[in-house]
């Protein structure tokens, strides 16, 4: 399962910075009708998720009542992706 979205790239800041997009609300809601089958727990949903060429592992995290994809340095720093950036990423899911 593939869904295609973009969005602006946020930072959480923690001991470190974290950097992550927003699901745009009408895609969140069709993954939240899917998480009981894709969720490994606590709503965490494993993803790939790719930017351009570079693609990598991770998972997406509920927050808000939509999710939060992280953009690891995996693939901002290749991608050369920066702060308050527009990007084109897709979401890929295993069920």
């Amino acid at each position: 399962m593939e869904f295609e979205l973009s969005g602006e790239i946020i930072e959480w800041r923690g001991p470190a910075p974290f950097y992550f997009v927003r699901v745009p609300d009408q895609i969140a809601e069709e993954i939240a009708l899917l998480a009981s089958q894709l969720s490994y727990g606590w709503g965490v949903i494993p993803a790939t998720v790719t930017v351009g060429r570079t693609s990598v592992t991770t998972s997406i995290f509920p927050k808000d009542g939509g999710y939060l994809v992280p953009v690891k340095n995996a693939i901002r720093l290749p991608e050369k992706l920066s702060l308050g950036q527009v990007i084109e990423l897709t979401l890929t899911f295993e069920a």
